[in-house]
């Protein structure tokens, strides 16, 4: 017989376990991780141009970073979206309703990242290559851990078995510090790109999108989710020894 206390843990942490991972395939399937925003679209440069070039040309870091930054771009882990300009010249507003995006493919992915964008003899740089690897990876770990805790908590209540909630607590917990880690080395990343970019900053705004936020919040609630569970397993297990040693004393 399971303890109402117990029971309760366990149903509020799968609320926030359900919550949580809603959250991350929302982000991670969405482009508005960051975001430029350009009062005037296009500048200098011809719009039309850019935009062809970043939805028909070859993939290359430089040339989409540079079209995100001037088109109003939008930037996510698997999308990258422009504004297209009403006016061919880029010299009127923009209208949102009118974005294009273009995915990134798996094999991009995997793409090493130089030195200096663009520039395929300036060497390898490690660490925005391994970034850029981790904050695609580390989401689909993050909602594998939380598949497969789930598996294991429902084998659990067909055997009607409280042992598995602490496992299951665990993967929780696992899984929300991947998804921090995720949103970690996604920021990291895109200083370390903005950096070695160079990029006319004047007048151009930089911000964080919705769905960096969405799979920030679902870190902490995986957490939160976690930390139920393994109350409800440890304690349970504690009461059942107890009640245990006094039957037989």
């Amino acid at each position: 017989m399971v303890d109402n206390r117990y029971a309760t843990a366990i149903v509020i942490g799968s609320v926030l376990s359900l919550l949580a991972t809603v959250y991350l395939s929302v982000a991670v399937g969405t482009q508005q991780w960051y975001q430029y925003c350009s009062p005037r679209v296009g500048g200098d440069w011809n719009a039309s141009e850019l935009q062809e070039e970043f939805l028909k040309g070859e993939f290359d870091e430089k040339t989409y970073s540079d079209t995100l930054f001037r088109l109003n771009g939008t930037m996510g882990l698997w999308w990258r979206c422009v504004q297209v300009p009403t006016d061919p010249h880029g010299y009127k507003e923009a209208d949102p309703k009118m974005t294009k995006c273009v995915s990134f493919t798996l094999k991009q992915q995997f793409l090493p990242k130089y030195k200096e964008p663009g520039n395929h003899n300036s060497g390898e740089d490690l660490l925005r290559t391994y970034l850029w690897r981790c904050q695609f990876l580390l989401p689909l770990v993050s909602l594998g851990l939380v598949l497969l805790g789930g598996m294991i908590g429902l084998c659990g209540c067909v055997c009607r078995s409280f042992s598995p909630t602490l496992g299951v607590g665990v993967l929780h917990l696992l899984a929300g510090m991947c998804t921090l880690a995720t949103v970690c080395c996604f920021l990291a990343g895109m200083d370390l790109l903005h950096r070695v970019s160079d990029l006319p900053k004047e007048g151009v705004d930089e911000s964080f999108g919705w769905s960096l936020y969405l799979a920030l919040i679902s870190s902490p609630m995986h957490m939160m989710a976690a930390a139920l569970l393994v109350w409800a397993a440890r304690s349970h297990r504690q009461n059942y020894y107890r009640m245990t040693a006094y039957r037989v004393a």
